[in-house]
Order: C-alpha cells, then sequence, then structure tokens
C-alpha cells in the first residue's frame, strides 16, 4: 500500500502540519509513522495547529540515524519545535512516544501547557507486554523487520490483522531499518521515568485501552497515581492503538481535556 507523502522537512525531521490555534503535538510510538494520526490531525486541526513529527528513523526520515535513548529522542523533538517557532504547546504521545513526552515533560516543563500520556507508562521495560524487549530484539534479528511489523501491529488491535488500520501499522514498521527498530528498542530498555513523575506539575490526562499488549493496566495506574491530579480515560474493548479502533472516542476525551484558548 502507498503511505501518504504530504510532509514537509525541517530541522532533520519530517512532519505533517494542519489547522489554526494554540499547538498541539502529536508523538507516535515505535515503529510507526505520522500517518497513524491522520484521523486526529483531520480533528484537531479544526481547533488547533496540530504538529505530528516523524521521530529519527522512522516514516520519512527512514534514513536517519535513531537515537538509542529517550532522552535524545527527547532533545531532537524539542529543538524541532524550536526550529519551527512553537514555544508552547499542548502534548499527546503514544507508547514510545508516550515516553518521549514524559521525557520532554522533565526537560522543558516550562513549554508544555497540557499532557496527555496515552498507551504508555512510566517503565521503559514494560513488565506485561506480549513479550520481553530482548525477545523482540532476538526475533527481529532472526525473523527480519517484515515478519516483525506484521506480528506487532496484529497485537496493538482487538481484532488483530483484521482491523482497519493494520495495513498501515505493517508499512511503516516495514519501511524502518534493523538498525532503528534495535535502537528502539534499546532506548526503551535503557528509559525509567518512574523517579520523574511526581515533578510533572502539567495538567494530566492518562488515556489506555483495556485490551493493550504492550501496558498491562499498572503502567498506566502508575502513571495517573504517579502525576498529582492526573485525570484517566479507559477505552473498553480497545488495544494498544485505540485512537485508531475507536477514533470518536479518542478524539472527544482528548478534545474535552485540551482546553482551546490559553
Amino acid at each position: 500500500m502507498n503511505i501518504p507523502t504530504d510532509l514537509s522537512a525541517d530541522h532533520g525531521l519530517t512532519y505533517k502540519r494542519q489547522g489554526k490555534g494554540f499547538p498541539l503535538v502529536l508523538l507516535h510510538g515505535y515503529l510507526g509513522g505520522a500517518a497513524l494520526w491522520d484521523e486526529q490531525l483531520a480533528t484537531f486541526s479544526k481547533k488547533f495547529d496540530v504538529i505530528v513529527p516523524e521521530l529519527a528513523g522512522y516514516g520519512g526520515n527512514t534514513k536517519q540515524q535513531s537515537s538509542e535513548s529517550i532522552e535524545g529522542h527527547a532533545q531532537q523533538v524539542l529543538a524541532f519545535l524550536s526550529h519551527i517557532g512553537v514555544d508552547r504547546f499542548h502534548l499527546v504521545g503514544h507508547s514510545m512516544g508516550g515516553m518521549i513526552a514524559q521525557e520532554m515533560a522533565s526537560q522543558a516543563p516550562d513549554r508544555i501547557d497540557r499532557l496527555v500520556c496515552y498507551g504508555t507508562g512510566p517503565q521503559g521495560v514494560m513488565p506485561d507486554r506480549f513479550e520481553t524487549l530482548e525477545t523482540s530484539r532476538q526475533r527481529v534479528r532472526t525473523e527480519g523487520l517484515p515478519a516483525t511489523a506484521k506480528r506487532i501491529a496484529a497485537t496493538w488491535f482487538a481484532k488483530g490483522a483484521k482491523a482497519k488500520g493494520y495495513p498501515i501499522c505493517v508499512q511503516l514498521g516495514r519501511d524502518v531499518s534493523l538498525e532503528t527498530a534495535l535502537a528502539g528498542l534499546t532506548a526503551m530498555e535503557r528509559w525509567d521515568g518512574r523517579g520523574s513523575l511526581a515533578d510533572i506539575k502539567r495538567p494530566t490526562l492518562v488515556i489506555w485501552g483495556d485490551g493493550d499488549q504492550s501496558y498491562g493496566w499498572p503502567q498506566p495506574e502508575a502513571l495517573w497515581r504517579g502525576i498529582k491530579g492526573s485525570h484517566l480515560g479507559v477505552l473498553p474493548g480497545c488495544g494498544h492503538n485505540a485512537h485508531m479502533e475507536q477514533p470518536e472516542i479518542f478524539n472527544a476525551i482528548v478534545e474535552n481535556f485540551l482546553p482551546e484558548n490559553v
């Protein structure tokens, strides 16, 4: 299948941008890309200036070296946003992108107005993941990216490979290099944000699909309980990519949390 190529490139990253208003940044996760946020881009751009960067090594940046640390990804996204003139913004991070969002909140707390941590947790080594990160590392080396993309993407949906969003997830995952796939696993494995949760002072919303095979309940619960005053939204019958399975519900929850006028 063909992935839409309506991407801009600036300061080392490709991205999509649409709408007017207060900036809203959407961060994708492991083996992802900007195209996974297309439904949210269309909806949120009616009220916000929506910016969807692609992490180094992913999407339109597959030839770029990917960072082996969550901190490195966070620094690069912050530098990119500064370069395009975005100083303060709402931030939504999904999966590994949620780890990066937490790190951004730690590195530059004054730049973030509201934070949404979605399908993610504060612990890079995910104890309830469908398989360990080391198993994923071994299997991507022995089975290759095409097989890995198909296998992992199927775990992201309640309907597995029959889900509407499954094909584009597979294509984005197939397109990354072996080095990027391994770097992402290393970045998650090395990162632990549990000690920084109490330092996150921005209004925060935690979203989780109750069928998530990557992050079991203890992970979003740790965010919800660890970030003072945070809110929780649980999408029933959804997997890891709940925003693609139930976009209307996901979008409504996020829009209700984010103020237009800041």
